[in-house]
């Protein structure tokens, strides 16, 4: 069990994004966290991965308090990253990449499974560098690749539809399911799609800083579908009212 608890965070120019912020996340489960933009999701993924560190709060896994372990410490306990904008690097070929990620040599078999479920032909790409040749499409197959390797605790993926093409996203769809029905493994998604909002076993949204609801799919989607028609409604007396102002 991963746990938030009253979770603050300024922007550098002093902006608070992140607002007393509480959020459990269970073990196995995949829970997407959506909202408006600006209301703190990415900051909140990175917050939970080590990447940034909070201003006040604490994060829980299990009941042991690890807001002061960094990245690389979370990362040794089993948690992952996915950029919305994958790192690259030159001079690592993709093979030596996805070793570095398991942990272990890898052989062809393995290779060509690990590329293969994310769309990638492993002859065409084994030997390649993790570099500016790479199109943002394929840098985040390979990324998403990384994660499948690891076998994380936790994989977070900070909006994994951005940059790809139609025929990667829904094999991306199937790779998370792959991740969360296999090996059970705990995800979080920052996703504002409804094609992975609709595989979700919870969804949390994110507004002003804070959770503003949080429960099973199902529930959230009708939840979040009455809220927009809420807004809608809104804008249109908005809008009525300033034709008859005009008049």
């Amino acid at each position: 069990m991963l746990c938030l608890e009253d979770i603050c965070w300024n922007s550098p120019d002093g902006r608070q994004l992140l607002k007393g912020l509480n959020l459990e996340i269970p073990d196995g489960k995949l829970v997407v966290i959506t909202g408006p933009n600006g209301g703190g999701k990415t900051t909140l993924a990175k917050i939970i991965a080590g990447i940034e560190k909070p201003l006040s709060g604490r994060i829980l896994v299990d009941g042991e308090d690890i807001s002061d372990k960094d990245v690389t410490e979370r990362a040794r306990m089993g948690f992952s990253f996915a950029f919305q904008q994958p790192v690259r690097f030159k001079g690592i070929t993709v093979r030596r990449l996805l070793e570095v990620s398991a942990g272990r040599k890898l052989d062809d078999a393995e290779l060509c499974d690990l590329l293969g479920k994310v769309g990638l032909c492993a002859k065409e790409y084994v030997d390649r560098e993790v570099n500016a040749t790479l199109s943002g499409g394929e840098i985040k197959r390979i990324e998403i690749a990384t994660v499948i390797a690891r076998d994380s605790k936790l994989a977070i993926f900070d909006e994994p539809e951005a940059g790809i093409d139609l025929w990667s996203f829904k094999n991306l769809i199937e790779v998370f399911r792959h991740i969360h029905e296999e090996k059970k493994n705990s995800l979080i998604i920052i996703s504002h799609q409804e094609r992975i909002l609709r595989i979700a076993d919870e969804i949390a949204l994110v507004s002003d800083g804070k959770i503003e609801n949080m429960g099973p799919r199902e529930e959230m989607l009708k939840l979040m579908q009455f809220k927009t028609k809420e807004r809608i409604a809104a804008c249109d007396r908005e809008e009525a009212v300033f034709d008859e102002r005009s008049n």
